[in-house]
């Protein structure tokens, strides 16, 4: 049996549906078992253990994503992405279950200029990635059957994302403009939870996917001008954007912002990719199967 924390956002709300489309019994849960609270974490596999129905997986998808709001609120987010994994790692622990959690390019200063593999190392910039590197430390100092899935430029059918947010303007406005001086990949949750099934089913067969620090975005990497450029053309050849909408370039000066957002996101996927013999989609193809699969 699997445990879904953080079921209802973007990422957890589509593992939901991935796990009831391959058959793979779970259990979710939201805010209403409180992650900061061991003591409510062993009181809920206690109560599943009772019932007949062992946790042998937890999947962690709770964090604090407000990368902004982070910095009035450092508390919070450090209770949300440091002290919650770290408690949810140690209960996985004590009950023999093995642990997915996710993380963050923000792990990273973003003043690369290739792709960051796991064992690079981090650096990051402000409240928010600093609290998810944290949690990393701490999942995987309680727990040694502990994966980590880094990833970056989410968007998916559930939840405020990029995606929305450009379909939405382009069908207000005449014009938008997008920083082109910020490169990353687009990463599509679908494609993501989906590549989490197959590690699942990979360990559980004992397949060679050791624990660890692992990346997964879609393939390609790009500027969010490009990733808007795509949105608008895709939109308009599917019949999702009506009016005509110019997209423009600028600067991510002309859009100031309590934390500096990495300027170079792209990760390193080999790894993943070897361990699953994963053929990862490329950004594009992955954004118009989500549009289409949307209907918006």
């Amino acid at each position: 049996m699997i445990w879904l924390i953080g079921n209802k956002g973007m990422l957890g709300t589509e593992l939901s549906r991935v796990l009831e489309q391959r058959g793979l019994a779970h259990t979710g849960t939201d805010r209403e078992v409180d992650i900061t609270d061991p003591a409510v974490l062993g009181a809920f596999t206690e109560q599943q253990a009772a019932a007949g129905q062992p946790f042998t997986w937890i999947i962690n998808c709770a964090a604090y994503t407000a990368v902004d709001k982070a910095e009035d609120d450092a508390e919070t987010c450090r209770r949300l992405n440091t002290d919650g994994p770290g408690n949810i790692a140690g209960t996985a622990k004590k009950i023999g279950a093995k642990i997915l959690h996710f993380s963050t390019d923000y792990v990273f200063n973003g003043r690369g200029n290739q792709p960051y593999k796991e064992d690079d190392e981090t650096d990051p910039i402000g409240v928010y990635g600093l609290t998810k590197r944290d949690g990393e430390r701490r999942v995987l100092a309680a727990n040694e059957v502990s994966w980590i899935i880094r990833t970056a430029w989410l968007y998916g059918r559930h939840g405020n994302n990029f995606v929305h947010t450009m379909l939405r303007l382009m069908k207000e406005r005449d014009s938008v403009s997008v920083v082109d001086d910020q490169r990353g990949s687009p990463t599509w949750a679908y494609d993501l939870a989906d590549t989490v099934t197959l590690l699942i089913a990979a360990v559980d067969s004992g397949k060679p996917v050791p624990p660890g620090i692992y990346h997964y975005t879609n393939e390609g990497n790009i500027t969010w001008f490009d990733f808007a450029q795509e949105i608008y053309a895709q939109g308009k050849k599917l019949g999702l954007l009506s009016k005509d909408c110019a997209v423009k370039p600028c600067t991510s000066a002309e859009f100031p912002a309590k934390v500096t957002r990495p300027v170079y996101s792209v990760l390193d996927k080999g790894r993943i990719k070897a361990a699953l013999g994963l053929e990862i989609p490329e950004w594009d193809m992955s954004l118009g199967r989500y549009l289409k699969a949307c209907g918006h």
